[in-house]
């Protein structure tokens, strides 16, 4: 079974409300019928009724099963709006100016999603993704011991002795460009608790540079390595079981032998699951190269942070990755609650 197989298997017991705000895009619509057909849950499309059936007769696609939302029709609109206008920036709005923002798909469904109607959103198809994350950060509640809203991508490698089983979760990869100290100790702890839920145990979260403990001492290696402590102190404030060590080089993440010459015994060192970058800069390219030179198969990126789970995908997102964030999403909400401290459903 590969992973998001076993994604989808363990979805299947608990199925997901899934929301897509690009709801008329052919890929969402398609994806939405592999997602129930593979009893994931429900889908939930965003946009105009007749032009997603529209799509779904040209693509093929089954629409058994599937939401429709109208947000301009919807009976849920005006209330949407009404929670929009108590919003301390939106207050000196009329009707007007919050009904143009709340019929914007992605606002629509970001509330949905604040306000429970939905268990996990999917999005970013057809936006860049500020258009996306926007309402996100201003409509769903951030988790109290997050600073920051960052993203990670999960890789399935070709070589299964990478990893577990060859999957590999990588942060940040899309969001934040030069994390501080603290930043990026939240971002490893946030992927930490991810990774968790999907690994089933401990997860092991390198901290990655360009050194391996203090080989060089830069600004930039003192930030991976001040983090460190940090993570620690986190992981130990939240309860979370996160074993963690850096700063190192990728080669002593992964490879035992290399991390036994370069930083001695380490419960990370060698065999590292969670891969934590310094910048944007070398998460992404390390991504992208992961997927197009050593043939991984990529995930996401979801979204860290927020207290709904969420994932903003590329606009070349393919149907198989839109089901398959999807699952991980869905994946997310099953213990959401266990992982994070009870929100209300309010904004």
């Amino acid at each position: 079974m590969s992973f998001i197989e076993s994604v989808f298997a363990k979805l299947k017991r608990h199925p997901k409300r899934i929301v897509f705000p690009d709801g008329d895009d052919p890929r969402v619509v398609k994806a939405s019928q592999v997602f129930y057909e593979k009893d994931a849950g429900i889908p939930v499309l965003i946009g105009k009724r007749d032009v997603i059936e529209s799509v779904a007769r040209a693509e093929k696609a089954s629409l058994d099963h599937v939401a429709i939302i109208d947000p301009e029709t919807s009976s849920d609109l005006e209330m949407f709006c009404q929670r929009l206008e108590k919003l301390e920036r939106y207050k000196k709005m009329g009707l007007k100016d919050s009904r143009a923002i709340m019929t914007n798909p992605n606002y629509f469904a970001a509330m949905m999603l604040q306000l429970g109607q939905v268990d996990a959103l999917v999005g970013g198809v057809n936006s860049f993704s500020g258009s996306l994350l926007r309402p996100l950060i201003q409509l769903v509640k951030p988790l109290p011991h997050a600073p920051l809203i960052s993203g990670c991508m999960i890789a399935q490698v070709p070589d299964k002795s990478y990893g577990d089983d060859g999957v590999l979760f990588l942060a940040d990869c899309g969001v934040v460009p030069e994390p501080t100290t603290e930043q990026l100790a939240s971002i490893a702890v946030q992927t930490g608790l991810v990774a968790r839920q999907v690994f089933g145990a401990r997860p092991r979260v390198a901290m990655l540079s360009f050194s391996t403990k203090g080989s060089a001492k830069t600004p930039s290696t003192e930030k991976v390595a001040g983090a460190v402590d940090l993570v620690r102190k986190l992981a130990t404030e939240l309860g979370a079981e996160i074993a963690v060590d850096g700063e190192m080089q990728a080669d002593a993440a992964l490879v035992p032998e290399l991390s036994e010459r370069k930083m001695g015994a380490s419960l990370v060192g060698g065999k590292a699951n969670v891969l934590i970058f310094p910048d944007l800069n070398s998460g992404n390219i390390a991504i992208k190269l992961l997927q197009y030179l050593g043939g991984a198969k990529v995930y996401g990126q979801i979204l860290l942070g927020l207290s709904r789970p969420a994932a903003d995908l590329s606009r070349g997102a393919s149907v198989e990755d839109i089901a398959a964030v999807a699952a991980l999403v869905g994946l997310q909400a099953i213990e959401y609650r266990k992982l994070y401290p009870e929100e209300p459903a309010t904004v």
